[in-house]
């Protein structure tokens, strides 16, 4: 089987994966880089997602790249928008020629010996296999399950008559005009669901164990609209509303865990304010603290809007069974349904299923520690993008990116073939990267895949945008925790300096 060799081999096409590829390319213009994707487009999630409605859970200003503004003054944008704003950006920079579909990472192999990574890749098209070597490898896949979302088994549902579908794998010809629909979950997906389905069928339920805070936002940010009037430069108008946007959120989100009480208050108010006298209270009021689980955003309060017109209805209640005509609730109530869609969440799963070995030995990543939030304790020559859970995704992706490049760039400056963090058991703490700041269900479920968390820098992922960017783009490369070597065993390990500048794999 021949075997194709890249400098860096970035695998995903989604936001964090085109994100990867540019800076690499902009840092290290000479680097050969390729970019496998599973699917037949560039977008991962905001392909894979057809639901109605979908859209982003954060303001575009930062989950826009940093390097290529978004120019529309909504708010929060669709998923067709959204995919559409990544392959422009792909094909502007020059990475859309690099990509190549249809193509599943497999397994990955380093060695020590010849400084390089073996990645064997299915061609999901034609079921061939493919080998690639890489000096580099950048896992950009995200950490949810693309096979398989979470989906608990109801009892009684084989009784059901009706349709049941799941939002991951939304059919595109399911047709639920005049139909009654029941939507189970209270998080983003469902929240988005009730509003995007209410105009057409005949009634939407949103049935919740229990409630989620919920914050209406306008539909326009008042501030681009008007430096758009202005006619002030897009990459001015953006540059000012994504510096506010990131303060908002860090201020909002400090706020709320050190004043958890106050936060509530103003949290519950605002729901009143747009929800008014016709919405029941206790559909709204959440037994955790703010920020215990993700804040979810309703663009122009349009949840509210569709709850007051009758159109739709939350029912706050556990499955008793699923029935021929609906479901049987613990209280004894009935909600008739001729859909139910189960927004019950998502599987995780790290590097897409790839398996990871370093010279032939299992990495076992839920029992190792992540540097700077980006490297893998003990796995050479590889980033792992996990983008923020308090807020924006792509952020983080932004900041994982520019330090994957700028440490390839030193790599190839000082000669170095590997670079390689180096942990002790002291630095492991028992909690998840996810697991200790927030207790959402699919955060749970994280905690037996993803890394551990640090118990000190630069092991501690502080989900933290002013933190990170002072430490991963602003710091100094060397450190005495990273370890560059050569490869082969040739000459000593080092843990920074300069070298004699010549040809290396990453770069």
């Amino acid at each position: 089987m021949d075997q194709q060799h890249v400098d860096v081999l970035v695998i995903g096409a989604g936001i964090s994966g085109i994100s990867a590829a540019r800076h690499v390319l902009r840092d290290n213009p000479k680097a050969s880089v390729v970019v496998l994707e599973r699917r037949a487009r560039v977008g991962g999630t905001w392909d894979l997602f057809r639901y109605p409605g979908i859209r982003s859970d954060s303001d575009m200003s930062t989950f826009g790249f940093g390097f290529r503004p978004w120019r529309d003054a909504r708010i929060l944008a669709g998923g067709a928008q959204i995919r559409q704003y990544v392959e422009d950006a792909a094909s502007d920079d020059g990475v859309l020629e690099r990509i190549r579909f249809g193509r599943r990472a497999v397994a990955a192999d380093f060695s020590h010996a010849t400084g390089r990574w073996t990645v064997e890749v299915e061609d999901e098209g034609t079921g061939g296999r493919e080998v690639y070597s890489a000096g580099y490898v950048v896992g950009a896949t995200g950490y949810y399950d693309y096979d398989a979302p979470y989906r608990p088994e109801f009892e009684g549902e084989a009784d059901f008559r009706g349709t049941v579908v799941h939002p991951q794998h939304w059919p595109e010809d399911l047709d639920y005009r005049g139909k009654r629909v029941v939507v189970i979950g209270s998080g983003a997906t469902a929240i988005t669901l009730l509003p995007a389905m209410a105009d057409e069928a005949a009634h939407v339920t949103m049935l919740q164990r229990s409630p989620t805070y919920v914050l209406a936002l306008p539909e326009v940010d008042p501030l681009t609209s008007v430096l758009q009037k202005l006619r002030a430069p897009a990459s001015l108008t953006y540059k000012i509303s994504r510096a506010r946007n990131i303060a908002l959120q860090r201020g909002s989100y400090a706020f709320c865990r050190k004043y958890p009480r106050l936060a509530r208050k103003v949290l519950l108010g605002l729901v009143r304010a747009q929800a008014g006298k016709s919405v029941d209270m206790r559909h709204f009021s959440p037994r955790y603290k703010p920020w215990d689980q993700r804040l979810c955003v309703v663009p122009g309060g349009d949840l509210f809007k569709v709850l007051k017109s009758g159109k739709a209805s939350v029912a706050t209640d556990r499955i008793d069974t699923f029935t021929a005509d609906g479901i049987r609730l613990k209280s004894g109530d009935e909600l008739k349904a001729d859909i139910v869609v189960t927004a019950t969440g998502l599987s995780v799963r790290l590097l897409g299923g790839m398996e990871l070995t370093v010279d032939g030995a299992p990495v076992d990543v839920a029992n190792r520690v992540l540097y700077k939030a980006v490297l893998l304790e003990g796995v050479p020559n590889m980033s792992l993008v996990i983008g923020y859970t308090n807020a924006s995704w792509t952020l983080k992706a932004d900041l994982a990116a520019g330090y994957t490049a700028r440490l390839l760039a030193h790599m190839r400056r000082h000669g170095h073939d590997i670079a390689t963090p180096v942990a002790t058991d002291a630095d492991r703490s028992e909690f998840s990267v996810m697991g200790e700041a927030l207790t959402s269900g699919y955060i749970a479920r994280a905690d037996k895949v993803m890394p551990r968390q640090g118990t000190r820098d630069p092991w501690r992922l502080w989900n933290n945008y002013y933190r990170d960017r002072a430490m991963l783009r602003d710091a100094p490369i060397d450190d005495s925790v990273l370890r560059f070597e050569k490869a082969g065993g040739a000459g000593d390990a080092v843990t920074g300096g300069s070298g004699t500048p010549e040809s290396v794999h990453a770069a």
